[in-house]
């Protein structure tokens, strides 16, 4: 549920050719190349004024069973669920059901502040109320079943973050309880409206909200690569709802986001108050530039998959793609695929083979920590890969790159080991930090 794609793609002015002639050969090749060297799962739609241009599927969907990944594969979309759920909200707003201007304290009374935060405010992150999937113990119940009253609780117990319309900050609470208003108002399951308002309608007919995956229905497991694909546990729907619960195929979300465009879920006036800007969050979707060109959408994660769905007003261009595995950063995937359309020039990535033995990987293994990182990294290894994790976090594996040098591509995260002097530099954005060896 947490933005994992960067939402800022690039911001520089450069001429583009014409999209008709995109070379769809290199871009196959490029994500051959991803699955071929356990880099990246998935599936990629793009399409144009509702009419498919590109669509790729690579790697699997379910690697025990071996069964490839197929356009029809559905994969969890995460926060792009916020989409659909701020949309419902609006559609309750032209309905008379709601007003976005109302304080939440009719539906919330026992939320701090609630009083003060008004509809508007969960929709664009600005409520000030704790996001309870920041919480330090998240991972360790996030598979298991909750009440409403179980989740309400735990967001209730999160408090406040900041007063609340005094900045934004990303919470994933806020749609939890847009979804209750949802079904409070309506009397009626999120699902239900969700078919009701727009997979009905928009006849999307492999996009719902997702419950345990389920294989047969062509749903897709996650994997994190740890030396090799390793199947991630599953969230618990019952937890996202809608914030991060629904599962779609790539196809159907660009309908959906080209629907949505159309005004055809909601009013084009509606439409633009989920575009208005405001500290960089709008109603339920940003702004993803891509050079001199603007998208609307919204990115996703849950478990292990990540995803993005944007679309591009002028060019009429809808683009989404679904992540299902990656020790590669989707995000250059992302700007490859857009690239190849706009004309502009990128790369088909390469990958050295790893010649380190196992024994190589001795002198980095250990305990790193400083007083000025909040954090410590373990450093172990599986055969001859060399894997990593920080404290209360997932395990990652780093690829050699040269020297004492390893990284970790996905978060842009590069260790540098010194082991004279038992130390290790993280560096990541433009951190960089010397822990020592215990």
């Amino acid at each position: 549920m947490a933005k994992i794609f960067s939402t800022l793609l690039a911001v520089f002015f450069l001429h583009t050719l014409s999209a008709q002639t995109f070379d769809k050969a290199k871009l196959d090749t490029y994500f051959q190349t991803l699955a071929e060297n356990q880099k990246m799962m998935g599936s990629v739609t793009l399409s144009h004024e509702g009419k498919i241009v590109y669509q790729k599927a690579f790697g699997f969907a379910d690697l025990e069973a071996n069964i490839p990944a197929t356009p029809a594969t559905k994969y969890r979309i995460g926060s792009i669920t916020k989409m659909f759920t701020s949309a419902l909200i609006l559609k309750a707003m032209e309905e008379g059901k709601i007003d976005l201007n109302q304080k939440i304290d009719k539906f919330f009374p026992e939320i701090e502040n609630a009083s003060d935060i008004t509809i508007s405010q969960l929709m664009n992150h600005r409520s000030g109320i704790h996001s309870f999937t920041s919480n330090p113990d998240y991972l360790s119940w996030n598979t298991q079943n909750k009440s409403r009253k179980g989740l309400y609780d735990l967001i209730r117990e999160g408090g406040s973050d900041f007063a609340p319309d005094s900045k934004a900050d990303y919470s994933n609470s806020n749609y939890v309880l847009l979804t209750w208003i949802l079904e409070d108002v309506y009397m009626q399951p999120y699902s239900n409206l969700v078919k009701k308002y727009i997979t009905g309608p928009l006849n999307l007919n492999d996009t719902y909200v997702g419950q345990k995956t389920a294989i047969a229905a062509k749903e897709s497991y996650s994997y994190k690569f740890v030396s090799k694909w390793e199947k991630e546990t599953e969230t618990d729907m019952s937890i996202p709802l809608g914030a991060g619960a629904m599962v779609s195929t790539t196809e159907d979300l660009t309908k959906f986001i080209e629907g949505l465009f159309a005004g055809r879920i909601i009013s084009l006036t509606s439409l633009e108050m989920m575009k208005e800007m405001k500290d960089n969050f709008g109603r339920g979707m940003f702004v993803i530039p891509f050079y001199d060109k603007a998208s609307f959408g919204h990115t996703g994660g849950i478990d292990e998959f990540k995803s993005m769905l944007s679309y591009f007003p002028e060019q009429k261009l809808a683009f989404a793609m679904a992540v299902n595995g990656s020790s590669y950063d989707p995000n250059q995937a992302a700007i490859a695929v857009l690239s190849a359309y706009f004309g502009r020039d990128y790369e088909i990535p390469t990958f050295a083979a790893n010649t380190l033995k196992t024994e190589d990987l001795d002198p980095y293994l250990g305990v790193y920590g400083s007083a000025s990182f909040p954090l410590e990294v373990t450093i172990t290894k599986e055969n001859t890969t060399l894997i990593g994790q920080a404290t209360g976090q997932p395990k990652f594996s780093l690829e050699y790159k040269e020297g004492h040098i390893f990284i970790f591509t996905p978060a842009g995260l590069t260790l540098e080991f010194n082991p004279e002097s038992n130390e290790m530099t993280l560096k990541q954005g433009a951190g960089n930090f010397v822990l020592t060896k215990k």
